[in-house]
């Protein structure tokens, strides 16, 4: 038999994956993969079996539904202060991890580099690696309890062979929320080099402690060189719906959805037929939303450190990146995933281990990843268990 392709050599099932399938080996509660399982908003639901039952089930154009398009591209001007060039910057991706893959095939070449800021969202590196581009790790560094950026560390970094830098905010895994003042300079970095910046601000709703969500694209001259990813995924509970978009300068844009048309055809027909009916959604939604996530965070902080886990609270996001302090070494938490293991099989509770947020991954032996997007009796029985287990 002929070999298959080099590039599914280092494939590997993600961890994030992995302890899925372990934790539910043993029937507990899973704090790993964000899948986000609260309830989708009805007026969505309703507007989407709508669409199923009398809307149009073919394909829709590549870029997605003129009504869709035209709702992101409002929001997008609203919320995010991004000056796109109209629904003809917008292009509807399977999630945003379609999109990620569109940016990735319409802005880089094999043996390009692309930047990204560790600790970083694995599937970001491994959909680089699979296209034949290097991702370049740079540390954030984390002091007085949040994770901040190193302008000379990035500067480092580049060489001639990078061609974009990654910006997730609010970051997955860290919760860091990138301000504006740190977005500058990464952009004086770009422009000097004549980088692309792909940003990733799928839980830009989710922002806590009074801070403000910043598109990079928002800053003056910015829009030009950036590619803005987002979805709905996280913000409405529907992770399994697949609906996501870029956003870029009408050039790029019609690239991009070239590249979707090869890749996906089009997101789900009557998926973006009932979304478009029910947007936009009412303030009072986001600010629940917020409220919400805001007390789940300090119940699982709270948690965590009982259990005696270093628990810094998320500036954003919802996920807990919780150091092992004095624990790690000990019996059963030998390292990141002796310790996930440990948790399954004690508790009950998954999570996921921080090797896979690092480019070495004994860098991420310390910490674990634990996200609190759940229905708030899962994330009260989950956070008993570890205190009664390790507290």
């Amino acid at each position: 038999m002929k070999p298959l392709a080099a590039r599914t050599d280092a494939l590997r099932q993600s961890d994030i994956r992995a302890v899925t399938f372990e934790v539910n080996r043993v029937g507990g509660i899973n704090l790993g993969q964000g899948i986000c399982d609260l309830a989708t908003p009805p007026e969505i639901v309703e507007a989407t079996v709508e669409a199923l039952r009398h809307g149009p089930q073919i394909y829709t154009a590549y870029n997605g539904t003129p009504d869709l398009r035209a709702a992101i591209a409002e929001k997008a001007r609203s919320f995010n202060a991004i000056p796109l060039d109209g629904p003809a910057s917008v292009v509807v991706t399977s999630g945003s991890t379609g999109a990620f893959v569109a940016a990735v095939l319409t802005l880089c070449e094999p043996g390009d580099e692309v930047v990204l800021f560790e600790p970083f969202y694995g599937y970001h590196a491994g959909i680089l690696r699979l296209h034949g581009v290097r991702p370049v790790a740079v540390p954030l560094a984390k002091a007085e309890g949040r994770w901040a950026f190193d302008a000379d560390r990035l500067a480092a970094a580049i060489s001639p062979q990078t061609k974009a830098v990654v910006v997730c905010t609010p970051a997955n895994p860290s919760g860091k929320v990138w301000a504006e003042d740190e977005l500058g300079p990464l952009y004086e970095i770009a422009e000097r080099h004549d980088l692309w910046v792909v940003t990733d601000e799928i839980y830009e709703h989710m922002v806590y402690d009074g801070r403000r969500h910043v598109s990079p694209a928002s800053l003056d001259g910015a829009f030009e060189r950036t590619v803005t990813l987002s979805g709905v995924s996280k913000t409405f509970n529907m992770t399994g719906w697949r609906l996501g978009y870029a956003i870029a300068p009408t050039v790029v844009a019609d690239k991009l959805g070239l590249v979707n048309d090869l890749v996906a055809i089009c997101a789900p027909a009557p998926l973006q037929h009932g979304l478009a009916a029910a947007l936009p959604m009412p303030d009072a939604y986001y600010a629940e939303m917020l409220a919400d996530y805001a007390a789940k965070r300090t119940r699982m902080v709270d948690a965590l450190r009982a259990c005696g886990f270093d628990a810094d609270p998320p500036e954003g996001a919802y996920y807990v990146l919780a150091g092992l302090g004095d624990r790690l070494g000990t019996p059963g938490f030998e390292d990141a995933r002796a310790a996930t293991t440990t948790l399954i099989e004690t508790a009950g509770v998954a999570c996921v281990p921080g090797p896979s947020f690092f480019a070495d991954p004994a860098d991420g032996d310390g910490h674990l990843r634990f996200c609190y997007a759940k229905e708030r009796p899962v994330l009260d029985e989950a956070c008993d268990r570890l205190v009664a287990a390790f507290g």
